[in-house]
């Protein structure tokens, strides 16, 4: 998840697993799509390498957090389409409650000087 210029934001670790969970809970989708959502979601400030993409996706399936199958998609080419499960759902729940524990200690440790309200 990079870009050549600075606007563009790099991920934590596991920040991407987050993110693929979450992209899947409407529903279904294949790879291209879901770091298309990402991008566009994120307005451009993310953006999904294949490198990092696949490999992310390959380590959810074998954690049982998402499946995969083959299927056609809407251009007739078949692709590899992932749907969250039970056990991806409840580790989206887990990891987003740390992602806001996370930003919350972050957003208090950013506070200019003076701010903290002792």
């Amino acid at each position: 998840m990079t870009r050549n210029d600075d606007s563009r934001v790099e991920l934590l670790r596991g920040t991407l697993d987050l993110l693929i969970l979450r992209t899947l809970l409407p529903g279904p989708s294949h790879g291209h799509a879901i770091a298309k959502h990402i991008q566009r979601t994120s307005e451009d400030l993310l953006q999904v390498e294949t490198g990092s993409l696949y490999p992310a996706l390959y380590r959810l399936e074998a954690r049982g957090w998402i499946a995969g199958s083959w299927a056609l998609s809407d251009k007739g080419k078949r692709a590899r389409y992932y749907r969250i499960t039970a056990l991806g759902r409840r580790q989206l729940t887990s990891e987003h409650s740390k992602w806001n524990a996370f930003a919350r200690a972050m957003g208090l440790l950013l506070k200019p000087q003076g701010e903290e309200g002792h």
